[in-house]
């Protein structure tokens, strides 16, 4: 028998060294007994990612699937040869499938890993008051299906430190969806996080322990979800300071769980069935113990 070398999967973006995804997807494949490995592409500056996309595109490329965070969910745009219809409306992708023909197809799993992770902490949307922070690539997902859902929220304050990062995202998403319910505040302050029913942090603060949150604890009230889409450190400063008024909290693991079935379902073409779901998210867990 012939030594057949394995189908490489990974994550490209920079910096990856808290990236759980390796450990959950090389699992998967244990469990599938699936010939692949999963590895982490790190691409420091934009041209390491030409360069590793002229390399994607070479016949005999051993690379079928990627994952794509900070900070190129937007950048791989340009390098792709087809969108699914929600990563077109949201202008970003997080998971490439690449064909033996060498094409590359764009999905988008962060929005609908979101709102499944909602859906497993029972927090409906319809006629809720979202505050969200950040304005990059997880927060065109989060926005756009906040925007696309048919129970759709009452009202959604966006804030970024680069305030005309917000408003360009916001004038760019209305030009493919309904964006009526979402105001750019220019100031945290005017999140009037004290009467929002959900606050939503997709900005990169509470990734180093340094790092104080942008909004103040004092606003924090135990009718509310606080949920952080960092999930290493499992406790961010936010959720801390949020659980300590009471709130309901939620970091991003579960969201990490659900996009990444997605992506695999993207990258075999069927549904992974619910025994090798179970090994990834046990795995998850226990990695953040």
């Amino acid at each position: 028998m012939s030594y057949q070398p394995p189908a490489i999967y990974g994550i490209i973006g920079y910096p990856l060294t808290h990236s759980l995804s390796p450990l959950m997807h090389n699992a998967a494949f244990k469990a599938l007994k699936v010939n692949a490995v999963y590895k982490l592409f790190e691409l420091k500056d934009d041209e390491e990612l030409k360069l590793f996309f002229e390399d994607l595109k070479q016949e005999g490329n051993p690379i079928l699937g990627l994952n794509v965070t900070v900070p190129y969910k937007e950048k791989v745009l340009a390098y792709v040869d087809s969108l699914d219809p929600f990563a077109e409306k949201a202008g970003a992708v997080n998971t490439l499938a690449i064909t033996h023909q060498r094409k590359i197809h764009g999905f988008n799993t962060d929005g609908p890993g979101f709102l499944s992770h909602l859906e497993e902490l029972n927090f409906s949307l319809k006629g809720k008051r979202i505050a969200m922070l950040g304005a990059g690539g997880t927060a065109r997902a989060i926005l756009s299906v906040l925007c696309l859902v048919n129970q759709r929220p009452a009202g959604i304050k966006l804030y970024n430190r680069t305030l005309s990062k917000a408003r360009n995202l916001v004038e760019e998403l209305a030009q493919k969806m309904d964006t009526s319910i979402v105001a750019v505040v220019d100031s945290v302050e005017d999140l009037n996080v004290e009467l929002a029913d959900c606050l939503i942090n997709t900005t990169s603060v509470g990734l180093k322990a340094e790092a104080k949150p942008l909004v103040d604890p004092g606003h924090f009230h135990a009718d509310m979800l606080v949920y952080d889409v960092i999930y290493n450190p499992a406790q961010t400063d936010l959720l801390k300071a949020a659980k300590a008024k009471g709130a309901k909290t939620s970091n991003g693991l579960g969201m990490l769980y659900y996009q990444a079935v997605l992506a695999l379902n993207h990258w075999s073409g069927v549904d992974i069935d619910d025994k090798y779901k179970k090994v990834m998210r046990q795995t998850l867990e226990s990695s953040l113990k």
